[in-house]
Parts: C-alpha cells; structure tokens; sequence
C-alpha cells in the first residue's frame, strides 16, 4: 500500500486491486454517478479491469487516489489530481460513497490533494470543473479557495470551471 498523504482524519494511497469493488459500487449509485458524466460499471470484472488499467501514477506521477478514514481504514471513495491532456489543465477530482456524504471527507481531502499538487508536485495551477446542478461540488471547490473562472457547456449541461493558482 502506497500512501501519498495523511490529513487529520485521512489518508489518501494509490490504487489497490481490491478497490474495484468499490468503484463498481460507487459507479452504481445513481446519486453518487449523477453529476459526472460516467457510467455504471457493467459488471464487477469491468471495474477490477479499470483498476488495473490505471495508468496515471506511472504515465504524470500522480493520479485520483483512493480516500481511506485514518481510524478505521474504511475506504470512503477517491480524490486527486488528474492531467486533462485536452485542455493541458490539471483537475481536482473527488467521488465518496453517499453514506459519507456532508462530513468534510470531499474538502478535506481535495485541500490536502491541492497543497500537494503544489508544493510537491511544483504544479502551478489547479482547475475544477462542476455542472451548475452540483451544489455540493461547487461548494467543495469554492471551500478549497478555487474562483469561478468562467461558465461554460460541459458535456452539453452547464457548467462552471474554478481555478486556484500557487
């Protein structure tokens, strides 16, 4: 297990094989899935296939991680960077299962993944983008410090890109 970085309540690693399980399960939550433009996992094997597929640690160092309560190690769902080879951006990404939904666990954890990006990984601006529906995101976001930098059509919805630079 490879952990990149703890906070108060947390720690975040890089994906493990047994963590299809939970994509699949998050993936299958139409709640949870609503507001990001992904589908289901077809089966269970097609999450594991992800999982092992995952390329972003290797291919720009880092990647989404998977978000574990430091307590417990209940795995709560996954945050982190990822490099948008279309735009040349760097993204904050996070999913949790519902259940933890309105702890801090979304925040907490994508602050954490924005001061690494920076003061590890010398990235120098992060983005974040959230349809206009995601309140709960966009509050994320703006709790992260990142500023609306512009309104723009995301998968054919509304949306709205946030940036924060060092």
């Amino acid at each position: 297990m490879k952990v990149i970085l703890e906070t108060n309540r947390l720690y975040l690693r890089e994906f493990m094989s047994a963590d299809g399980f939970h994509f699949f399960h998050l993936n299958n939550d139409p709640d949870v899935i609503k507001y990001t433009g992904n589908d289901a996992f077809e089966s269970l094997e097609d999450a594991n296939n992800f999982i092992k597929n995952y390329a972003d640690y290797k291919k720009n160092g880092f990647g989404r991680w998977a978000v574990c309560l430091r307590s417990t190690n209940e795995f709560l769902g996954w945050c982190g960077l990822k490099y948008e080879v279309e735009n040349d951006e760097i993204d904050i990404g996070f999913r949790f299962y519902k259940k933890h939904w309105g702890n801090g666990y979304a925040t907490e954890a994508a602050k954490a993944c924005i001061q690494y990006g920076f003061n590890n990984l010398k990235i120098s601006e992060i983005v974040g983008r959230a349809y206009k529906a995601n309140i709960a995101s966009i509050q994320v976001l703006k709790k992260c410090d990142l500023k609306l930098e512009k309104e723009f059509l995301y998968d054919n919805k509304p949306a709205y890109l946030y940036t924060i630079k060092k």
